[in-house]
């Protein structure tokens, strides 16, 4: 098992606290949209966007969205109300339509935060001894305390749901954050290790370079800490992202750790042979089931 104290300190959990500001409540189709401003200690604003079934009361499940990358950085938080290529449709709508409340916020160099390049920031924290990952990570673990502490929120019932550079973020988090009952991520589960020997590491962003992490754990290590958890993990072998010379090694030690821990069934996977780097209608049906299932 990792440790799991080291890949807190790797991931910077408490480092990087985040201040609620204040925000603004408007109304669309079926749902309510707050949206958010919070602070950094720096004094840099982040967005954040949060949508609920229209009128509900009493304590609601969430689901904390994390953004993809896809190189579109203007999406960051948009992503819940808008969508992007890779997704079949903008997911707070649909989660509001279940029953889910769902956040969302900017992370570095993303949405209404690109005044500085991911190149840039990620050689910054480097050169200070983190990782722009973990900046993200720690923010996503702030902005859940802010989550936790509404009153409309049923804190037994969070979960955490992304795509691309948002699964690899939320498995890491869930791994470390206990919060986090329930996970889906797509598209982005493979180890690196083997990313490397391939060569497709380079494909992945600069922003998930964590100095040290492969001697602490790999993927398939990190994920498999979520259990006993329900998690869903979706990939496609046509992926360049998670090739199955990657993904397997990682899918072994996962389904290893749930079968450990003595509850194989509430690990479940997706795998599409002929799907690449994209959420397929199969995805999406699983992980809505799957959310269901676990959070009501």
């Amino acid at each position: 098992m990792p440790d799991a104290a080291r890949l807190r300190q790797l991931f910077e959990l408490g480092k990087h606290p985040l201040k609620f500001v204040g925000g603004s409540q408007t109304s669309g189709e079926g749902l309510d949209i707050e949206t958010l401003t919070f602070q950094t200690l720096a004094g840099e604003n982040v967005r954040g966007i949060l949508t609920r079934p229209a009128g509900a009361s009493g304590k609601l499940p969430a689901i904390l969205l994390i953004h993809a990358h896809g190189n579109r950085y203007h999406i960051g938080a948009g992503e819940l109300l808008d969508g992007r290529p890779a997704l079949q449709s903008a997911p707070g709508p649909v989660f509001a339509g279940e029953g889910f409340a769902a956040l969302c916020i900017d992370l570095p160099c993303f949405g209404e935060r690109q005044g500085i390049t991911e190149s840039a920031a990620t050689k910054a924290a480097l050169w200070h001894g983190g990782s722009l990952a973990g900046q993200m990570l720690a923010e996503l673990s702030s902005v859940l305390d802010w989550l936790c502490a509404r009153p409309d929120i049923d804190t037994r019932r969070i979960g955490c749901f992304g795509i691309s550079m948002g699964a690899t973020l939320g498995y890491w988090l869930a791994a470390v954050d206990q919060r986090i009952s329930a996970i889906v991520h797509q598209c982005c589960f493979a180890n690196f290790e083997e990313l490397i020997q391939s060569g497709a590491h380079d494909l992945h962003g600069i922003y998930l370079t964590v100095p040290n992490l492969l001697n602490v754990a790999s993927n398939g290590q990190i994920a498999g800490m979520i259990a006993p958890r329900p998690q869903l993990a979706c990939i496609g072998d046509l992926d360049p992202l998670t090739p199955p010379s990657a993904a397997n090694p990682a899918l072994a030690e996962l389904v290893e750790a749930y079968r450990k821990a003595g509850v194989p069934e509430l690990l479940e996977i997706v795998r599409e042979p002929q799907s690449g780097h994209v959420e397929t209608p199969a995805m999406r049906k699983a992980m809505l089931s799957f959310f269901k299932r676990h959070l009501f």
